[in-house]
């Protein structure tokens, strides 16, 4: 019997076009309020990555999804330099 794949809940927000579609594909995958630090930081990493692509394909939107590819990138490095001091507990507090 062959293993399903489990589907890839990244998926839509990977293949986004727009900045309206972006934050409506980002909410979904968005870590729960206590989830632990780490996926909090891979939430913000990976959203920075969508926010970056659509910069560069909804031009009407350029600046904006930048600023916002810069505002998660700074949030997740923010993180990974907390859990990487050892100086914040992965406990999913102070995202």
């Amino acid at each position: 019997m062959a293993q399903q794949k489990k589907p890839d809940p990244w998926k839509e927000a990977r293949a986004v076009r727009t900045l309206h579609e972006a934050h409506t594909a980002l909410v979904p995958v968005m870590p729960a309020p206590d989830a632990p630090r780490k996926q909090w930081r891979d939430f913000y990493l990976r959203s920075a990555e969508v926010y970056g692509r659509v910069a560069e394909i909804d031009r009407g939107h350029h600046h904006e999804a930048l600023y916002w590819a810069k505002r998660e990138r700074e949030k997740g490095e923010e993180i990974a330099r907390a859990l990487a001091s050892g100086s914040v507990a992965n406990d999913g507090n102070d995202r």
